[in-house]
Order: C-alpha cells, then structure tokens, then sequence
C-alpha cells in the first residue's frame, strides 16, 4: 500500500508540474507525460503508445485524456484494482488541470478589480483585434499552407475547396453559424452528413 501510496503523489505532483510548465497545447504534453511515465516505470513504451491512440479517439483534451489513462495504467501495473486504479485517474487528470484552473481564477480576480482602470481598458481594447487577427493568421495558414520561410502553397486549398459544392458547404455553414441561431455542433453534423453523400 505504500508503494501505492508514493505513485499517487508521484503522479500528482508530475502531472502537476506538466500542467504548470507546458505551453502548447495537450500535443506539446505528450513528450513530458511520456518521459514521466516510462522514466518512473509506470507503463512501457507500447502502453504508451496505445494511451496515445486512445486518448486520440476519446472526446477532450488529447493531454488531459493522456493523464486520465496513464494514471489508471500506473496503479493498475503496480497491483492496484479497479477502484483504486480510478483513484490514479482522478488524481492525474485533477494534477495536470488544477494549474490552469488557479491561474485562470487568479485572472478573473485581476480581470474583475482592473475592469474599470481606463489604462486596463485601452490595453484590452488593443489585444482583442490582435487576437482576431492570430485567428485569421491561422485559418489561412491552414487553408493555404504557409510555410515559415514565406512560400506559400495552394496544394490545400485545391485539394480542400477544389469543387464548387465545397465553397457552397463552406459558404452554408457561414452563413448559418453567423446569422442564424442553429447549433454549430448541429451545421458541423449535417455538414459530415452532407460531404458522405456528395463525395
């Protein structure tokens, strides 16, 4: 049981720390989840592996659902059953997510004592276009496949939206998204429904 007892704070305070320092997203996780859990011999490289695909498949996060199945894993590798082996899913996923969830509330504190600070106004009046602007950068660099060196290459755009029944969808789902109050799940569900019978 003590063995069991230091995986547990092994996992939090790893995932902990994963959470805290990781900037990327849940794919810049996956190398730090992986090194901790095959350096401390939690799981092997193919368990990994397999929790990579899984999590893949499962709804959220692909870091969240990573720490959600290597801390099942770990406890169940060192003996632990199923109730205790949901113990170290818990405790994973509460480790890698609690550091985000701190800062975003220290956030809102500040956010909510500085809203009405003329200078706190200007500087958010000034990030929210810039902010829209990263958005757009990053839908044309998906569209267009913009290489860092400059190049640009219409292979996506022509493989994407080289019928015109794609600029219809396209312009369908649009229109219905931004004028209309129909469900983006439920135009992202026809759309897929849709695109199986055209194409």
């Amino acid at each position: 049981m003590a063995d069991l007892l230091n995986i547990y704070m092994e996992l939090f305070s790893s995932f902990f720390l994963i959470g805290l320092f990781t900037i990327g997203g849940g794919y810049a996780m996956l190398s730090l989840i992986e090194g901790q859990a095959v350096g401390h011999g939690w799981l092997t490289e193919a368990q990994f592996t397999d929790i990579v695909g899984i999590s893949q498949m499962t709804p959220g996060p692909i870091g969240i659902n990573s720490a959600t199945y290597v801390g099942y894993t770990a406890i169940q590798n060192a003996g632990g059953g199923q109730f205790l082996s949901i113990l170290g899913s818990c405790c994973s996923t509460v480790a890698v997510v609690l550091p985000s969830f701190l800062i975003m509330l220290i956030i809102v504190r500040v956010y909510t004592k500085l809203s009405s600070n003329g200078v706190f106004k200007g500087v958010m009046s000034g990030l929210r276009p810039a902010v829209v602007g990263l958005i757009g950068a990053a839908a044309l660099i998906l569209i267009f496949n913009v290489s860092f060196d400059g190049g640009i290459s219409l292979s996506l755009i022509e493989e994407n939206f080289g019928h015109w029944t794609s600029w219809v969808l396209f312009a369908a789902a649009f229109a219905l998204t931004m004028w209309t109050k129909v469900s983006p799940i439920l135009v992202i569900v026809a759309a897929g429904v849709i695109g199986m019978i055209i194409y």
